[in-house]
Protein backbone atom coordinates (compact mmCIF):
# COMPACT_ATOMS: atom_id res chain seq x y z
CA UNK A 1 0.00 0.00 0.00
CA UNK A 2 1.34 3.38 -1.00
CA UNK A 3 0.92 5.93 1.77
CA UNK A 4 2.42 9.37 1.63
CA UNK A 5 3.41 11.44 4.61
CA UNK A 6 0.82 14.14 5.05
CA UNK A 7 0.88 17.35 7.01
CA UNK A 8 -2.19 18.64 8.82
CA UNK A 9 -2.48 21.27 6.07
CA UNK A 10 -2.61 18.53 3.39
CA UNK A 11 -5.37 16.66 5.22
CA UNK A 12 -7.61 19.69 5.72
CA UNK A 13 -7.42 21.43 2.32
CA UNK A 14 -10.79 20.17 1.03
CA UNK A 15 -13.57 21.81 3.03
CA UNK A 16 -16.24 19.12 2.57
CA UNK A 17 -15.30 15.44 2.65
CA UNK A 18 -17.22 12.21 2.49
CA UNK A 19 -16.91 10.33 5.80
CA UNK A 20 -17.52 6.60 5.48
CA UNK A 21 -18.26 4.36 8.48
CA UNK A 22 -17.00 0.79 8.17
CA UNK A 23 -17.26 -1.94 10.74
CA UNK A 24 -13.55 -2.81 10.60
CA UNK A 25 -12.48 -2.71 6.92
CA UNK A 26 -11.66 1.01 6.49
CA UNK A 27 -8.03 0.53 5.49
CA UNK A 28 -8.80 -2.48 3.27
CA UNK A 29 -11.61 -0.59 1.52
CA UNK A 30 -9.53 2.57 1.04
CA UNK A 31 -6.70 0.51 -0.41
CA UNK A 32 -9.12 -1.20 -2.79
CA UNK A 33 -10.80 2.04 -3.87
CA UNK A 34 -7.51 3.86 -4.47
CA UNK A 35 -6.38 1.01 -6.73
CA UNK A 36 -9.32 1.68 -9.07
CA UNK A 37 -8.98 5.36 -9.92
CA UNK A 38 -6.13 7.49 -11.26
CA UNK A 39 -5.02 10.36 -9.02
CA UNK A 40 -5.93 8.35 -5.90
CA UNK A 41 -3.90 7.52 -2.83
CA UNK A 42 -3.90 6.80 0.87
CA UNK A 43 -3.00 10.14 2.45
CA UNK A 44 -2.91 9.30 6.15
CA UNK A 45 -3.76 6.42 8.49
CA UNK A 46 -4.50 7.24 12.11
CA UNK A 47 -3.82 4.16 14.21
CA UNK A 48 -4.62 2.94 17.68
CA UNK A 49 -1.81 0.46 18.15
CA UNK A 50 -1.76 -1.72 15.03
CA UNK A 51 -5.40 -1.07 14.11
CA UNK A 52 -6.41 1.72 11.74
CA UNK A 53 -8.97 4.07 13.27
CA UNK A 54 -9.35 6.46 10.35
CA UNK A 55 -7.96 6.43 6.84
CA UNK A 56 -7.82 9.62 4.80
CA UNK A 57 -7.62 8.92 1.09
CA UNK A 58 -8.28 10.53 -2.27
CA UNK A 59 -10.27 9.12 -5.17
CA UNK A 60 -9.65 10.96 -8.42
CA UNK A 61 -8.41 13.90 -6.37
CA UNK A 62 -11.42 14.03 -4.03
CA UNK A 63 -10.71 13.46 -0.37
CA UNK A 64 -12.60 10.94 1.75
CA UNK A 65 -12.23 9.63 5.27
CA UNK A 66 -12.94 6.05 6.30
CA UNK A 67 -13.57 5.11 9.93
CA UNK A 68 -13.48 1.73 11.61
CA UNK A 69 -16.49 2.50 13.78
CA UNK A 70 -17.90 -0.92 14.58
CA UNK A 71 -21.13 -2.65 13.57
CA UNK A 72 -23.63 -0.03 14.81
CA UNK A 73 -24.19 1.50 11.37
CA UNK A 74 -24.15 0.08 7.85
CA UNK A 75 -24.33 1.61 4.42
CA UNK A 76 -27.58 1.82 2.46
CA UNK A 77 -28.68 3.28 -0.86
CA UNK A 78 -29.53 6.64 0.71
CA UNK A 79 -25.98 7.66 -0.22
CA UNK A 80 -23.84 6.55 -3.14
CA UNK A 81 -20.68 7.54 -4.93
CA UNK A 82 -21.39 8.64 -8.52
CA UNK A 83 -18.70 7.90 -11.10
CA UNK A 84 -18.91 9.87 -14.34
CA UNK A 85 -17.40 7.45 -16.88
CA UNK A 86 -16.00 8.61 -20.21
CA UNK A 87 -16.39 5.31 -22.10
CA UNK A 88 -18.13 1.95 -22.08
CA UNK A 89 -14.74 0.38 -21.33
CA UNK A 90 -14.46 2.45 -18.15
CA UNK A 91 -18.01 1.45 -17.16
CA UNK A 92 -17.21 -2.21 -17.80
CA UNK A 93 -13.95 -2.17 -15.86
CA UNK A 94 -15.27 -0.33 -12.81
CA UNK A 95 -18.48 -2.37 -12.80
CA UNK A 96 -16.58 -5.65 -12.81
CA UNK A 97 -14.18 -4.61 -10.04
CA UNK A 98 -16.70 -2.90 -7.77
CA UNK A 99 -19.42 -5.55 -8.18
CA UNK A 100 -16.97 -8.40 -7.45
CA UNK A 101 -18.11 -9.71 -4.08
CA UNK A 102 -20.91 -7.15 -4.02
CA UNK A 103 -24.36 -6.89 -5.53
CA UNK A 104 -25.50 -5.51 -8.89
CA UNK A 105 -28.49 -3.21 -8.82
CA UNK A 106 -30.68 -1.52 -11.44
CA UNK A 107 -29.90 1.54 -13.55
CA UNK A 108 -26.13 1.60 -13.09
CA UNK A 109 -26.20 1.12 -9.31
CA UNK A 110 -24.26 -1.52 -7.40
CA UNK A 111 -23.11 -2.27 -3.88
CA UNK A 112 -19.47 -3.18 -3.47
CA UNK A 113 -18.14 -5.93 -1.18
CA UNK A 114 -18.19 -3.46 1.74
CA UNK A 115 -21.84 -2.52 1.20
CA UNK A 116 -21.14 0.97 -0.21
CA UNK A 117 -23.42 1.97 -3.09
CA UNK A 118 -21.97 3.27 -6.34
CA UNK A 119 -23.50 4.68 -9.52
CA UNK A 120 -21.35 3.80 -12.53
CA UNK A 121 -22.74 6.11 -15.20
CA UNK A 122 -21.43 6.81 -18.71
CA UNK A 123 -21.42 10.47 -19.75
CA UNK A 124 -23.68 9.46 -22.63
CA UNK A 125 -26.63 8.84 -20.28
CA UNK A 126 -27.23 12.41 -19.05
CA UNK A 127 -26.35 13.73 -22.50
CA UNK A 128 -28.95 11.51 -24.20
CA UNK A 129 -31.56 12.25 -21.54
CA UNK A 130 -31.02 16.00 -22.07
CA UNK A 131 -31.76 15.88 -25.79
CA UNK A 132 -34.20 18.36 -27.28
CA UNK A 133 -36.29 15.36 -28.46
CA UNK A 134 -38.50 14.40 -25.49
CA UNK A 135 -39.57 11.10 -27.10
CA UNK A 136 -35.92 10.05 -27.55
CA UNK A 137 -35.14 11.04 -23.95
CA UNK A 138 -38.07 8.95 -22.75
CA UNK A 139 -36.87 5.94 -24.76
CA UNK A 140 -33.40 6.32 -23.27
CA UNK A 141 -34.82 6.49 -19.76
CA UNK A 142 -36.99 3.42 -20.39
CA UNK A 143 -33.96 1.53 -21.75
CA UNK A 144 -31.92 2.52 -18.68
CA UNK A 145 -34.66 1.19 -16.37
CA UNK A 146 -34.20 -2.24 -17.99
CA UNK A 147 -30.44 -2.32 -17.41
CA UNK A 148 -28.21 -3.16 -14.50
CA UNK A 149 -24.80 -2.13 -15.90
CA UNK A 150 -25.46 0.71 -18.34
CA UNK A 151 -24.81 -0.07 -22.01
CA UNK A 152 -23.94 3.00 -24.05
CA UNK A 153 -24.87 1.19 -27.26
CA UNK A 154 -28.22 0.21 -25.74
CA UNK A 155 -28.86 3.85 -24.89
CA UNK A 156 -27.86 5.01 -28.38
CA UNK A 157 -30.10 2.36 -29.96
CA UNK A 158 -33.02 3.47 -27.78
CA UNK A 159 -32.48 7.13 -28.65
CA UNK A 160 -32.38 6.34 -32.38
CA UNK A 161 -35.34 3.95 -32.51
Amino acid sequence: MKERTASVKDITMQKIKTYLWFENQAEEAATFYTSLFPNSEIVHVQRAGEAAMTVTFTLAGQEHIALNGGPQFTFNEAISLYVDCETQEEVDELWAKLADGGEEGPCGWLKDRYGLSWQIIPKALPELMSTSDPAAAERVMKAMFGMKKISVQGLLDAAAS
